[in-house]
């Protein structure tokens, strides 16, 4: 079933994590040490500098009273900007989906809280799958009768996933910045976008390969994980690139921006044009289940009809997956 992508919008807070940053604490980074490794110059957060910089995160319990924004905030701008791009009313949103690797409550569902900073009264839960939460949300409503669902639905995963983190742990603390995406979709009202050709999938084997415990810090196997990021994007890229691929119309590919490095080799792999690779990851480092969209967002004045996007993810779970973006027409910009 085709899902029709009204508008996009994201949000990254204010707050801003440096290479130079890092290296004041002395942890045994450099800004050359970062940029060899993973491409990465700059990351946002929700928390304040000076906790970080006088606590280096060591009780992430402590993390909440130290944040500028919550998770629902961060949504919830995210939201109000792919609500305007859609040019309809925030009343006219039906239900909420949200979602994050890192959320800030077991209970309740983020998509519950977002709700309530927005002001809606409508059905809300969480669709949550780590880093491929929003392929997941999309899957999911790709799955469903177009008329089971309302006319629109609003689709949010904020993350502040530098909560988790061990700023006294360089290997981790150089990767994650906090940013929330949002999309109003729909399964019944045609747009400019058509989200196709969704598929997800798992390997509960490797589970143990992407952690983060109820009131701890975020934990990985790097180098596994990133062969299974390479691995699963190049295969995933393929996938679509095989089945949607036509003259006449430009394929783009958006990853899931785990790190520069990881996302030029797939690029190598797959033979993309550098003119067709869209990323932020650079400015914004990793930001989880927001990452892909939160590109796409960013770009969002520069799409055109024609233009296909190769969406890709990959998480913890393990999980991967990904859909095609494509443009019929130009979308519509917010004045």
């Amino acid at each position: 079933m085709t899902v029709y992508l009204h508008g996009l919008g994201h949000f990254h807070p204010e707050n801003e994590i440096t290479n130079r940053f890092l290296e004041e604490l002395d942890i045994g980074t450099t800004d050359e040490w970062i940029l060899e490794r993973v491409g990465i110059r700059s990351r946002r957060t929700v928390l304040s500098l000076d906790y970080i910089r006088e606590t280096r995160n060591c009780d992430v319990r402590a993390a909440h009273e130290a944040q500028s924004y919550g998770a629902a905030e961060l949504g919830a701008h995210a939201a109000e900007m792919a609500i305007e791009r859609a040019g309809i009313e925030r009343s006219e949103i039906g239900m909420v989906v949200g979602g994050a690797s890192m959320p800030d409550h077991v209970t309740p569902a983020e998509g519950c809280n977002v709700a309530s900073e927005l002001g809606l009264e409508v059905p809300a839960f969480d669709v949550n799958s780590a880093c491929t939460s929003f392929l997941m949300q999309v899957q999911l409503l790709s799955m469903m009768r177009p008329e089971s669902l309302p006319p629109y639905v609003l689709l949010v995963v904020p993350e502040c996933a530098t909560k988790t983190v061990d700023y006294a742990d360089r290997a981790t603390a150089v990767l994650w910045g906090d940013a929330a995406a949002a999309a109003v979709v729909s399964t019944q009202i045609p747009a400019p976008a058509r989200m196709l050709g969704s598929a997800v999938a798992s390997s509960p084997a490797g589970m143990d390969k992407v952690v983060v415990p109820r009131a701890g810090h975020f934990a990985q196997d790097g180098r596994a994980v990133q062969m299974f990021a390479v691995r699963k994007s190049a295969d995933v890229f393929g996938r679509l690139r095989g089945e949607f691929s036509a003259d006449g119309r430009a394929l783009h590919f958006v990853g899931h921006q785990a790190n520069l490095r990881m996302l030029e080799r797939v690029c190598q792999r797959c033979d993309i044009d550098p003119e067709r690779h869209r990323s932020n990851v650079e400015w914004f480092g990793n930001t989880a289940a927001a990452s892909s969209a939160s590109v796409i967002s960013q770009h969002w004045d520069e799409w055109r009809a024609g233009d296909d996007i190769a969406v890709v993810g990959v998480g913890g779970g393990l999980t991967w997956g990904g859909y095609l973006l494509r443009f019929d027409e130009t979308p519509r910009t917010a004045h």
